[in-house]
C-alpha cells in the first residue's frame, strides 16, 4: 500500500480520516504543519501527499519526492500546486470540486429572511428595551416575490430550488446560461440589467475575477427595483461599498445582507479562516467601527461564514478520502486535466 501523508491536518480531521479511510488508514503519516520547499518534514518515499491551501507544492518541493503519484488538495482552488509540474512528472493532482452549494445558499436565504421579516430588529427590540410592540417589525412575504440570482453555478442552483420552495419567481443571470437547467427548475434567464430591474431580492453567486470587480456599482445598484433588497455571500469586490452606501443612505435599496466586504480583499479559501482566523480581521474590527453600514437597521453584516458547518467541512474530507480510494483502485476521481 502507499505511504500517504496528510499535511496541515488538526486532531479532529485525523481522527475522521482514521475512521473512514478503510484499509489504508494505517498507511497514512499525519501532520499539522505545511508543506513547502523551506518546510520539508516529509519522507520522500511519499506517494500520495494531501495538503491545504497554506502548503506550496512547488516544483523544488515535488522534485524531492521521487515517488510522489498523486497530491490531493483539500481544497476547491489549487493555485497553491505547481499543476504542470506534477503533470511533466506524471502526478495527478485532484481536488474538492464543491463541498457548501447548499450551506451558502441556505445561509443567503438565512438572510434574506432576517431582512424580510426583520427578525434581528425583533430579537434587538426585546433584548434592548423588553417591548413586545409589532408597529414597527411589519416585514413582507417571500410568496410570489422575484429573486434575482446573479450566477446559476451550484450554489446558485440551490437558490433558485429554495426559492421555488417559498413559491418565488426567479429570474436569473449567467454569463454561460443553462438552457436545460432552466427548463428543469422552471426559471429564465435575462441580461443582468433585466434581472435587476425585475427583482424584489438579489442574491450574488459569482466568482470574484476582474470582470465581476464592482459588478454591482452605482449605475448596476440604482437599476435595482425602489425597496428591493440586495444579498451578498459570494466575495466583496464584487460590490462597490460606496455606491452600496450611497443607494441605501438615499432609500433607493431597501436593505443589504452582507457575509462578505469589499475590505477583505481577495481571499484565498475560506476554510483558511478557521485555522488561523481571518487575515484581514483587525483591520476590519477597525473599518467596521466608523462603518456606516453597521449602523444602518436594514443591513446585516455577518463574518463571512456562510460556509462554515459541520456538514460542509466534513463532506471536504469525504471527498478528499474518495480521492484516494480511487486512486488506490486505479479509477482516479476529481483529478486536474491538463490545459
Amino acid at each position: 500500500m502507499s505511504k500517504i501523508v496528510f499535511a496541515e491536518v488538526r486532531p479532529w480531521e485525523q481522527e475522521y480520516v482514521k475512521l473512514h479511510s478503510g484499509s489504508w488508514a494505517g498507511d497514512i503519516i499525519f501532520s499539522e504543519s505545511i508543506v513547502s520547499k523551506d518546510n520539508f518534514s516529509i519522507p520522500e518515499d511519499t506517494v500520495i501527499l494531501s495538503v491545504f491551501v497554506n502548503s506550496i507544492i512547488s516544483r523544488e518541493v515535488i522534485d524531492r519526492l521521487p515517488k510522489l503519484k498523486l497530491v490531493v488538495t483539500r481544497s476547491t482552488g489549487y493555485d497553491h500546486v505547481d499543476v504542470k509540474a506534477c503533470q511533466e512528472k506524471g502526478i495527478s493532482v485532484s481536488y474538492v470540486p464543491s463541498y457548501g452549494e447548499n450551506t451558502v445558499a441556505e445561509f443567503a436565504f438565512a438572510l434574506i429572511l432576517s431582512l424580510s421579516r426583520k427578525i434581528y430588529q425583533s430579537f434587538d427590540q426585546i433584548r434592548e428595551s423588553g417591548s413586545f410592540s409589532v408597529s414597527s417589525l411589519q416585514g413582507f412575504d417571500l410568496k410570489g416575490k422575484t429573486l434575482g440570482v446573479v450566477g446559476t453555478g451550484r450554489i446558485g442552483q440551490h437558490s433558485i430550488r429554495m426559492a421555488k420552495g417559498f413559491d418565488m419567481e426567479v429570474a436569473a443571470y449567467d454569463t454561460h446560461p443553462n438552457e436545460e437547467l432552466s427548463k428543469n427548475l422552471d426559471f429564465t434567464y435575462w441580461p443582468l440589467e433585466e434581472v435587476l430591474k425585475k427583482s424584489d431580492i438579489v442574491t450574488l453567486h459569482v466568482p470574484y475575477l476582474p470582470e465581476t470587480h464592482h459588478l454591482m456599482n452605482e449605475r448596476t445598484l440604482r437599476l435595482m427595483k425602489k425597496g428591493s433588497i440586495l444579498i451578498n455571500t459570494s466575495r466583496g469586490g464584487v460590490v462597490d461599498t460606496s455606491a452600496l452606501v450611497e443607494v441605501l443612505k438615499d432609500g433607493h435599496l431597501g436593505g443589504a445582507g452582507l457575509d462578505v466586504l469589499e475590505e477583505e480583499g481577495v481571499i484565498k479559501d475560506e476554510l483558511s479562516f478557521l485555522k488561523h482566523g481571518h487575515p484581514e480581521e483587525h483591520n476590519l474590527k477597525t473599518i467596521l467601527a466608523g462603518h456606516i453600514l453597521i449602523d444602518m437597521p436594514n443591513v446585516i453584516i455577518t463574518p463571512h461564514n456562510a460556509f462554515n458547518t459541520q456538514e460542509a467541512l466534513q463532506r471536504i474530507l469525504n471527498t478528499t478520502i474518495e480521492n484516494i480510494s480511487g486512486f488506490n483502485l486505479g479509477s482516479p476521481v476529481n483529478v486536474i486535466q491538463p490545459h
